[in-house]
C-alpha cells in the first residue's frame, strides 16, 4: 500500500523560467519522500529535463506578453477560452487526487490575472471536510514587484486572500538579505505564518575551470533582445583589445527573428558563438571569466554557486523593480556589479567586463538551504495536519 503523501504543485511561469526552476527544485527534493503532481500552466522550454519521480501535468499553455497582456500558446484556444478549459482540467485533477498538500507558486502575491482559475482551485481545497482539508502553502521569491500603480490595494486584497485560505507562506530567501514585509505592506495584517526558507537552488558540484571569455545570457531570453545588441556591439572591443571570446545564450524564448539575427553575426565576428540554450547554465558560468546577464531568482544564484565575477543589468521595463531591487543588494554584498538598463551601451559594457576581469566577488553568506528546509516545513505542516485530522475523527466518534 502507498503510503506516501500526495501533494500538488501549482505554477505558471510567463516571460522567464525563474517560477519554473525553482518550483522544480522543489519538487525535486519532495518527491523523495512523497508523490509530487506538478501543474505546469507555461511552455515547457526545449531541452528541458523535468525532475526524476515527479509527474507533470501540462495544462494548455499560457504567456505573458511585455505589456502584461496574456496570449494563448494553445492554438485551439484564445486565452480566455484556455482559461476556462484550464480551470475545469485543474479542478478534475484536484478531485482525482484529493491532495494532502496543495501547494501555489507566487499568487496571492502575483499571477493576478490567473485568479479565474487559482481561486475556485482554493475554494474546493477549503471546501473540504475539516478532516479532510489539505494543507495549502504559498511558496514566494525573495522580492516581490513593489511598483504597481495599485500597490496597496494589491497588497491588501493578497493578505486578505492569504488569510482566507493559506495555512503558510514559504519565502525562499534568507532573512537577512530580504524579508517579505520589504516589499509587501498591506494595511490588513498577516495572519498567515510566514517561514524563511533559505534561498532554493539546485548547486551541482562544479569544475571552477575559468576560460578567457565572457558569458552572456537573459534567462528565458524572453525579454533579453537589448542586453543582446549591446554585448554583440561591444563584442569586436573585448576581442580585438583583449582575445576575450564572448559565448551568447540566447535562450529558449527569445524570439525567433531575433534568434536569426544573432546568429548571423556570430557568422561575421571571430570570437563570438551564439547558442540558443543549454542544458546547465551554472556549469556556463563556472568556466566563464566575466558573466553578464540580467538578475532574476535563479541567475542570481547561478551566480553565486558558480562564483564568477558578474555583472548584470536587471531587467526594469514598465513597473519591474523585482530586479534591480535584488540586484542592488546583491552589489551591496560585493557579489556582484550593476549597470542600470537605461546606462546600458557597448561602450559602458566592455569597460565593466574589463574592470570585473579577474576580480572574483566576494565570499557568499547566505543561506542557499532553501531545498532541505522547505522539505523539512513542508513534512512538519503535514504531520500537523494529519494529527489535527485523526483528532477531529476521534471526536466526531
Amino acid at each position: 500500500m502507498n503510503t506516501k503523501p500526495v501533494l500538488l504543485v501549482y505554477c505558471q511561469h510567463s516571460l522567464g523560467m525563474g517560477h519554473l526552476m525553482r518550483a522544480f527544485a522543489m519538487a525535486r527534493a519532495l518527491a523523495i519522500n512523497a508523490r509530487v503532481v506538478f501543474l505546469n500552466g507555461g511552455p515547457f522550454p526545449a531541452g528541458m529535463t523535468p525532475p526524476k519521480n515527479v509527474e507533470i501535468f501540462n495544462l494548455p499553455p499560457l504567456g505573458m506578453r511585455p505589456d502584461s497582456t496574456l496570449h494563448s500558446l494553445d492554438s485551439r484556444y484564445s486565452a480566455e477560452e484556455s482559461m476556462l478549459v484550464r480551470r475545469d482540467l485543474i479542478l478534475d485533477l484536484f478531485n482525482t487526487l484529493d491532495p494532502d498538500l496543495l501547494l501555489i507558486e507566487l499568487f496571492p502575491f502575483g499571477r493576478k490575472k490567473f485568479a479565474g482559475e487559482i481561486e475556485p482551485l482554493l475554494e474546493r481545497a477549503r471546501s473540504r471536510p475539516a478532516s479532510k482539508r489539505p494543507v495549502v502553502v504559498c511558496s514566494l521569491r525573495d522580492i516581490l514587484v513593489g511598483s504597481r500603480h495599485d500597490q496597496q490595494r494589491h497588497d491588501d486584497r493578497a493578505a486578505q486572500l492569504a488569510n482566507r485560505y493559506f495555512d503558510a507562506i514559504l519565502v525562499h530567501a534568507d532573512p537577512a538579505f530580504a524579508r517579505l514585509d520589504e516589499s509587501f505592506k498591506p494595511q490588513i495584517p498577516l495572519t498567515v505564518p510566514v517561514h524563511y526558507t533559505g534561498f532554493v537552488h539546485d548547486t551541482p558540484d562544479l569544475a571552477f575551470q575559468r576560460e578567457p571569455g565572457v558569458l552572456v545570457s537573459a534567462g528565458s531570453g524572453s525579454v533579453g533582445a537589448p542586453l543582446f545588441q549591446a554585448a554583440l556591439a561591444a563584442q569586436p572591443t573585448l576581442w580585438n583589445q583583449q582575445q576575450l571570446s564572448m559565448k551568447l545564450i540566447a535562450g529558449p524564448f527569445l524570439d525567433t527573428g531575433a534568434f536569426a539575427e544573432l546568429e548571423q553575426a556570430s557568422a561575421k565576428m571571430p570570437g563570438l558563438t551564439v547558442i540558443r540554450s543549454v542544458p546547465n547554465m551554472v556549469d556556463e558560468m563556472a568556466r566563464a571569466a566575466v558573466s553578464v546577464s540580467q538578475c532574476g531568482y535563479n541567475t542570481a544564484m547561478d551566480l553565486i554557486a558558480s562564483k564568477v565575477p558578474a555583472i548584470v543589468v536587471p531587467y526594469s521595463e514598465g513597473r519591474e523593480d523585482e530586479q534591480g531591487n535584488r540586484a542592488r543588494k546583491m552589489a551591496d554584498l560585493g557579489l556582484l556589479s550593476v549597470l542600470p538598463s537605461e546606462q546600458l551601451s557597448p561602450e559602458r559594457l566592455s569597460a565593466l567586463v574589463t574592470l570585473a576581469m579577474g576580480r572574483p566577488p566576494a565570499a557568499n553568506r547566505l543561506d542557499m538551504n532553501g531545498c532541505a528546509k522547505t522539505v523539512h516545513l513542508v513534512n512538519s505542516l503535514l504531520d500537523r495536519n494529519l494529527r489535527r485530522s485523526s483528532s477531529l475523527v476521534q471526536e466526531a466518534q
